[in-house]
């Protein structure tokens, strides 16, 4: 057994008040049987800090600017999770990238809605792992059980749908929200 299996990383958490970071082990990493995760305040302010991730690297206390960036980043659900090795992906480094990304991932939502109001639904055993071998991707979007259940238009229409809809929110956030 490798000896760093049983290593706990400690989460990274920001005060965007106190412009600050901290580090905390998550509670179900104290206790195994603890099935709700308990918000992190800020031990200067008391305020509630954000969960940014283990790849996150706070700006420097002083640097409104980046500060101002990170809450933004924030606010649209954009974090430094991932398990550590291969990083949290794409970070949009200003507003307008902000922007400009959350409208990429809006057209492709947009692309797989298409996709679920033209699909010819299968009707039968055969026709159902036909469709599997050739849309199991956006199948197992909606439902990760599709190889075993059939997954209605309707089923993926709602999903898209709403997942555009909290797009679209987070979309208005960052454009309101004025620098």
């Amino acid at each position: 057994m490798c000896r760093y299996a049983m290593m706990v990383y400690k989460g990274h958490y920001a005060c965007f008040n106190c412009q600050k970071t901290f580090k905390r082990r998550h509670l179900k990493d104290v206790d195994r049987d603890v099935q709700t995760s308990v918000e992190a305040k800020c031990p200067e302010c008391g305020n509630l800090m954000a969960n940014m991730g283990l790849d996150f690297k706070s700006p420097p206390k002083n640097d409104d600017k980046q500060w101002a960036h990170i809450r933004d980043l924030y606010t649209v659900g954009i974090t430094f999770h991932s398990c550590g090795c291969s990083g949290p992906g794409y970070i949009p480094q200003d507003r307008k990238a902000i922007i400009d990304y959350l409208e990429k991932v809006r057209s492709e939502y947009m692309k797989s809605l298409v996709f679920w109001r033209y699909r010819i639904e299968p009707e039968n055993k055969k026709e159902r792992e036909l469709d599997y071998q050739k849309n199991s991707s956006h199948l197992r979007a909606v439902n990760r059980n599709a190889f075993k259940e059939t997954v209605t238009n309707q089923e993926g229409i709602n999903y898209w749908l709403k997942r555009i809809t909290e797009l679209e929110e987070r979309l208005n956030i960052i454009k309101a929200d004025k620098p």
